[in-house]
Formats: structure tokens, C-alpha cells, sequence
């Protein structure tokens, strides 16, 4: 596995090459998207910041609506600029189309990230973000680490083995519940651990229920030593046949991955109750995607498992029930 580049120092002539070399890559990727991405010459103030990572949060993923009534009114502003780092590094490795052009923009985006860590940030984002890692003590590590998944996307489209796909949702997944526990006051270890075995069963749930749009960008999460092992090849995928020996792969990997939410029951039951509220809301809308690949008969190919709109609003008002309690 590649370093996350948590030390620069230590590495510098990958770090001086990675630098010169895409220069005008970044330029052509920056401008392939949306144009309040692009960095600033100068900052914005920390008010305009704020509102710049509520603006994008609360019009990018109607779940983070959804999610944020639930937190304390304090801790919003924090949620919103982790969510906002988290969208614009998700989008700078998945929709420019162009792997050089990915890799050279999250240079830019950690140098970013550096600067916001050394006082002088300049994007939005990291201007609120900077105000949110002192406020709340968050290490670097966490969203260094999700820059390493959004590198690895432009390199790896194949998993050997499920090790190696465990190894990736360390990066791409596990930071994210980090994050969350660090913004809520929580830096216990223990905590940490039960956070990635939900993180990592929340992303195997999405690889499941997205196993023909993720080829069709070129990508296979299902491990290859289990399409060799239940005689599944390529082919049956790139052609969406659902054979007998597919839906028993898949009824497997969902299997595995109601077990990884099982590991990470405890979490809910270790820190507040209004944390406690989100953690079981997020569970819960993962095993309904679950739920939703075994009522179709584990065929993902054909059609994509979605939850119902009368089960998601039935997932929410148990929530907000539970808070009203």
C-alpha cells in the first residue's frame, strides 16, 4: 500500500516529482469542474467559509439533510466542513475523467491541506476546516488517508483478495467515522475500531448494491478470489447475467457484510444519545441496502437494490422518535 504522505519529509523526492510533473493537468482538471471548486488567490473570511460548506453539504447529499437534524446545533458547522472536504475530495478523484488530471488536482487539495494545517489556508473549505481542527483536536491523519482511497481509484480498478479490499476501506471509509467521532469529542481507540467495522460494512453494502455501475466506470470490488472460487467471470458481469453462481457470490457478500455491522453494534451503545441516534440511522439505512439485494434475489446486475422512499421515511421517524424519547 502507497504512503498517505502523512510525512512529507520522508519522502520528498516522490513528493518534489508528484509537484512538477501534472502542473498542467491540474489547470485542465480545475477547470473541468464546477468553478467554486477552484482555489482562491486570496481567502475568503471564516463567515463566508461556513457558509460556503453548509451551501454544499445541505445541495449535494439529501442524507446529510437528513442526518444533520440530529446533531447538537453546536457541532453542525464542524459536520459541514468535514462534509464539505469529504465531497470536493470525492469529486476531484471521480468526476474529471482523467486519471493524471485526478491525481495532479488532490496534490493540489493536500497541499491545501498542509497549508490548513500550518495556519495558512486559502480555499474556503479549509478556512472553515481550520476551525474545526482546533476546535476540536482532528489529526491530519484521517483526511490524508482519504486522499490515499481517492489515489488508489486511479491506479487499482481490481481487489486480489478480500484483505485487499478491506485494505482500501481502511482509506476510504474508516476515516470518514473517525472524523465523525473526533468532531463529537471522542478520540478512544476502542471507539475507533468499532467506528471502522461500521464504516467498512456501510462501504461493502454500497460496492454490493453498485457492482454494474461501478464497472461501467471500469471498477470490480467483488474480490477476485471469490469470482474464481464461485466460477464468476468478467464477462458475466460486463453482460449483466445474473447466473445461479453469481447470486450465490452475492448472497455470500452480503452475508459478510451483516457481519461487519455486527462487529460495530456496540459503537451506539458507547457514546452519547445523540450520536448514538446517527450511528443507528446510518446502520440502518446500510442494512436496508442489504435488504434490498436479498428481495430482488441478490440479482444487482439488472437492476439496482434501492431502499423505498415509505422505508426510508419509516428509518427516519424511528430516529427522530428515539429523540423525541
Amino acid at each position: 500500500m502507497a504512503s498517505t504522505a502523512s510525512d512529507r519529509s520522508q519522502h520528498p523526492p516522490a513528493s518534489t516529482d508528484r509537484a512538477a510533473a501534472p502542473a498542467s493537468s491540474a489547470a485542465r482538471g480545475w477547470s473541468a469542474l464546477p468553478p467554486e471548486y477552484a482555489i482562491p488567490a486570496t481567502p475568503p473570511t471564516l463567515e463566508e467559509a461556513r457558509a460556503y460548506c453548509e451551501r454544499l453539504a445541505r445541495s449535494h447529499y439529501e442524507n446529510f439533510s437528513v442526518a444533520s437534524w440530529f446533531l447538537p446545533t453546536r457541532l453542525r458547522r464542524h459536520f459541514f466542513s468535514v462534509y464539505a472536504y469529504c465531497r470536493i475530495s470525492d469529486d476531484l478523484g471521480d468526476e474529471v475523467g482523467d486519471p493524471q488530471q485526478s491525481l495532479a488536482l488532490l496534490d493540489d487539495w493536500e497541499a491545501e491541506l498542509d497549508a490548513c494545517y500550518a495556519g495558512r489556508p486559502r480555499h474556503p473549505v479549509f478556512v472553515a476546516l481550520a476551525e474545526t481542527v482546533q476546535a476540536c483536536r482532528v489529526p491530519r491523519q484521517p483526511f490524508a488517508d482519504l486522499l490515499q482511497a481517492f489515489r488508489q481509484d486511479q491506479r487499482v480498478t481490481r481487489y486480489a483478495t478480500f484483505d485487499d479490499l478491506l485494505g482500501y476501506c481502511r482509506y476510504s471509509a474508516n476515516p470518514v467515522g473517525r472524523l465523525v467521532l473526533y468532531v463529537c469529542g471522542y478520540d478512544d481507540p476502542e471507539l475507533q475500531q468499532l467506528s471502522d467495522y461500521t464504516c467498512t460494512a456501510l462501504q461493502l453494502a454500497n460496492f454490493w448494491q453498485d457492482v454494474a455501475v461501478d464497472y461501467a466506470k471500469g471498477r470490480i470490488y467483488l474480490p477476485v478470489e471469490d469470482l474464481h472460487r464461485y466460477g464468476v467471470g468478467e464477462a458475466d458481469i460486463a453482460e449483466r447475467r445474473a447466473t445461479p453462481q453469481f447470486l450465490d457470490l452475492m448472497r455470500f457478500q452480503v452475508q459478510r457484510a451483516r457481519e461487519w455491522f455486527e462487529r460495530g453494534l456496540p459503537l451506539a451503545a458507547r457514546v452519547d444519545r445523540e450520536l448514538a441516534i446517527d450511528i443507528e440511522l446510518f446502520s440502518r439505512g446500510g442494512l436496508a441496502i442489504l435488504d434490498a439485494i436479498a428481495r430482488q434475489g441478490y440479482d444487482v446486475l439488472r437492476r439496482r437494490p434501492v431502499i423505498s422512499k415509505p422505508r426510508k421515511l419509516a428509518l427516519v421517524a424511528r430516529a427522530a422518535a428515539r429523540k423525541l424519547l
